[in-house]
């Protein structure tokens, strides 16, 4: 019965977990390169101490390798100067030395390979990462362009479906301001009708009469010529 609570559960969270990952691919993304980081960094720490190990084998391959030549020289020498026992020591040491020497060289070198295989490993683990992640990154943007372009053509989809349509916003609106305009301009006819125009030419004449007088006090100031009144001139331009 828990078992299958538990089964339950786990089923619940994971359609969660896949949900938000659906939701938000673009922190999926940062998180595994986060753990490709990660791991590369785990690699790298075994790969030094792998190196390490090398190291160990060259630094043993070299002192034998000074061992032999020790070894070698002593045992002639005393070969030479018919030190039999001594020679024969030194050549028996010589012997073990060049079996160890052999053993290390041999597994310096599957050292030294094995050491070339987990960088290549490493290299080419990391360029094929690299190059999937570069690809969602682009899938990323792609996508989120072609849903932007969608939702754009899908937008004006609609305006083009909306707009235009018989009782529409925008005809009501029309409607509406030429109902207005057609009231106003009523409105400014009737005003217009009821304005007094007497004063108005009362006011106009008044005006006229004192810029005449004033044109004729400065023509008697000035000894000039004052032209005759505006309304004397009216006739001769109507001939």
């Amino acid at each position: 019965m828990f078992s299958r609570i538990a089964n339950l559960f786990k089923g619940f969270l994971s359609l969660f977990v896949s949900g938000l990952e659906r939701q938000n691919p673009r922190a999926l993304i940062e998180a595994e390169k986060e753990n490709l980081r990660a791991q590369i960094a785990r690699f790298n720490e075994n790969l030094a101490n792998h190196a390490g190990f090398c190291e160990r084998l060259l630094r043993q391959v070299k002192s034998l390798e000074t061992q032999e030549r020790e070894y070698a020289a002593k045992a002639a020498a005393n070969l030479k100067v018919g030190n039999r026992n001594a020679a024969g020591q030194y050549a028996l040491q010589l012997k073990t030395v060049k079996e160890q020497l052999d053993e290390n060289r041999k597994q310096l070198e599957a050292a030294e390979a094995t050491y070339k295989k987990l960088v290549k490993s490493r290299d080419v683990s990391l360029r094929d990462a690299q190059d999937k992640i570069e690809k969602l990154k682009r899938m990323m943007t792609e996508t989120e362009m072609l849903e932007a372009q969608a939702e754009l053509q899908e937008m004006a989809t609609g305006m083009v479906s909306s707009i235009g349509g018989s009782g529409d916003t925008l005809n009501r609106v029309e409607e509406y301001l030429t109902e207005r305009r057609d009231k106003a301009a009523g409105r400014a006819r009737v005003a217009a009708s009821t304005i007094d125009t007497t004063k108005v030419e009362l006011l106009e004449a008044e005006q006229q009469a004192l810029a005449d007088a004033a044109l004729t006090e400065f023509a008697a100031a000035y000894g000039l010529e004052a032209p005759p009144p505006a309304k004397e001139m009216g006739p001769e331009k109507q001939g």
